[in-house]
């Protein structure tokens, strides 16, 4: 009979392909890494080139800063006051008249329901362009008022109907009133 006896003090284990599986992936994790470098490095480039677009249109917002507050200097001088006050005067008015009445009477006429009596229109301008009507209308009766702002807010050329106050029928005015302003989509 044999007997295997092993008179080393430390037996043969099998760690080499321990040792490859952890050096490729060593391998692979340096690999990752300096990719990792270099696409922060030319992340950073491109900020450098973002940076330097940007210290740039800053440059040419204060010069033009600069030169709107040295025109509106000029402007609000004394003797410019009158020039300025008459320039804003033409303005508002060419404002007023570029809202077309026919096509706006035109919109409302396909818009409303015939049972529906505009009394009163009044149009303004707000600072960004947007056209906003001030309205009075009529009516029998409350039901075909109801309809004509389902009407108004299903529209595309009308929109966001808020109504101001409604008044009911008098002596001398037989009709149901009602007060509200709307938006209207025409272009200026």
């Amino acid at each position: 009979m044999k007997i295997a006896i092993n008179l080393a003090s430390q037996p043969f284990r099998r760690d080499r392909a321990m040792f490859v599986a952890s050096t490729a992936v060593c391998l692979l994790l340096v690999g990752s890494l300096g990719a990792l470098i270099m696409l922060a490095r030319a992340d950073s480039a491109q900020l450098a080139d973002v940076r330097k677009e940007v210290a740039g249109l800053r440059s040419q917002l204060s010069a033009v800063t600069k030169q709107e507050r040295d025109a509106e200097a000029v402007l609000h001088k004394p003797e410019n006051a009158e020039v300025l006050e008459r320039s804003v005067f033409l303005n508002t008015l060419l404002y007023r008249k570029a809202i077309s009445w026919t096509k706006l009477l035109a919109d409302l006429e396909k818009t409303l329901p015939a049972n529906v009596k505009v009394i009163n229109i009044r149009p303004f301008i707000s600072g960004q362009g947007q056209i906003t009507l001030d309205m009075l209308v009529g009516a029998e009766g409350p039901k075909p008022v109801i309809g004509m702002y389902q009407a108004l807010e299903n529209s595309p050329l009308f929109g966001g109907v808020i109504q101001q106050q409604s008044m009911p029928p008098s002596q001398a005015e037989p009709l149901y009133r009602y007060r509200f302003t709307v938006n209207y989509a025409q272009k200026l």
